[in-house]
């Protein structure tokens, strides 16, 4: 209990005028479940991991914010994200869910975090909504299921735009396998 775990659960029942349960460690698979080891798997882009781990899907809140424009005339429409609070995956491409304005459904999509290497180096966080148009006013939260690969610089434009195609595709087997 607390830092460096200077007090125990002992030290709890003194400071505590209720009653304190101590629960058994809580497994999966053999490995003990604690907050700094699902913290490290979605550092490192373990997002089966972390979910595993979790019980639930990773999931992040952000606000809407304004992007460069270039997917929308160039390369695929995004949702760019100003994302506070919450702990970021390791900078690549992840195959997720997106709630839209605190809509109830989730829209299968894939979603960018890192710096836009290929284009101006600025860091982002983006989501493209797969198979639909949906225009987002506010908020977005995006869930996570699984990594795609890891962020990397392209030579033009246009193999960046292959590779997105290829994420889109990625995303969508994953998403069928795991969630549909």
């Amino acid at each position: 209990m607390g830092k460096n775990r200077k007090s125990s659960h002992k030290d709890l029942r003194d400071i505590f005028d209720g009653e304190v349960v101590v629960i058994d460690e809580v497994l999966h698979q053999n490995d003990s479940v604690h907050s700094h080891k699902i913290r490290a798997k979605i550092q490192l882009g373990d997002i089966r991991g972390a979910n595993a781990f979790l019980g639930h899907n990773y999931t992040i809140h952000a606000d809407v914010i304004r992007g460069q424009g270039l997917g929308k005339k160039e390369l695929f429409a995004t949702i760019n994200l100003h994302v506070k609070d919450f702990l970021l995956p390791k900078e690549g491409v992840y195959a997720t869910l997106t709630c839209i304005d605190d809509e109830e459904h989730y829209y299968p999509s894939v979603s960018f975090i890192g710096h836009r290497k290929t284009t101006d180096g600025t860091f982002a966080v983006e989501t493209h909504i797969l198979d639909a148009e949906l225009t987002c006013k506010s908020r977005v939260s995006v869930s996570f299921i699984d990594f795609i690969r890891v962020n990397k610089k392209f030579n033009s434009l246009q193999d960046l735009k292959k590779a997105i195609a290829s994420d889109i595709q990625s995303a969508k087997k994953i998403i069928n396998q795991v969630v549909l």
